[in-house]
């Protein structure tokens, strides 16, 4: 069988072999550069990152650091701190595990450099007990069984504090939808609701 010809006489077989061969003579050159010895020229090194000074307010305390100014909240908290209580989950800003409150106001930590926040008061878990005692809203989360692996339960707390200082609703759905930024992967949804509504309703 014969190849079919185009308008120019050409077959596809010779067209074929065509693209073949002058895609091999683009080529060439590349490689006869690469076997020539020739170099590119060399990338500038990176400048080094050089530590900067910070003075975290933590739960009433001072810290005064030397830090990469790269460093997030959550990981000042957490590797340099030790203040482990606030977790870390997805790293992106998704789960809400990391949730601190900063000025009152809900933050993620792991979205939050370090340096954003310095001289500004920070509250995590580790500072909500006074004098012994539990915080209201972690004794309503005990009451009402809101946890049950744990890992989101100090992020669930905290922002559930931020929540009532910014007005929480009067309704479950309105907890829900205002609670919607951290995630229970162990689906304890409705208790939360419910601990929440409790403390609310008793500062009412």
């Amino acid at each position: 069988m014969k190849d079919e010809s185009n308008d120019a006489g050409v077959t596809r077989r010779e067209f074929i072999a065509g693209v073949a061969i002058g895609g091999a003579a683009l080529a060439l050159p590349v490689s006869i550069q690469a076997q020539g010895g020739a170099t590119l020229p060399a990338a500038a090194p990176l400048p080094a990152v050089v530590n900067i000074k910070v003075d975290l307010h933590i739960n009433g305390a001072h810290h005064a650091m030397e830090i990469d100014p790269r460093t997030t909240l959550l990981d000042a908290l957490r590797e340099h701190l030790s203040l482990t209580g606030t977790k870390k989950g997805c790293d992106h800003g998704q789960c809400g595990a990391c949730t601190v409150l900063v000025d009152g106001r809900r933050v993620l930590s792991c979205l939050t450099l370090a340096a954003m926040v310095g001289g500004r008061p920070v509250a995590t878990v580790e500072g909500l007990s006074e004098n012994g005692e539990l915080h209201p809203m972690q004794t309503a989360f005990i009451n009402h069984d809101a946890f049950q692996c744990g890992y989101c339960t100090p992020g669930q707390i905290m922002s559930a504090i931020g929540l009532l200082s910014e007005g929480c609703p009067k309704d479950s759905s309105g907890i829900r939808e205002c609670m919607s930024g951290n995630l229970c992967r162990c689906g304890a949804y409705p208790n939360i609701v419910a601990a929440i509504a409790e403390v609310r309703d008793r500062n009412i």
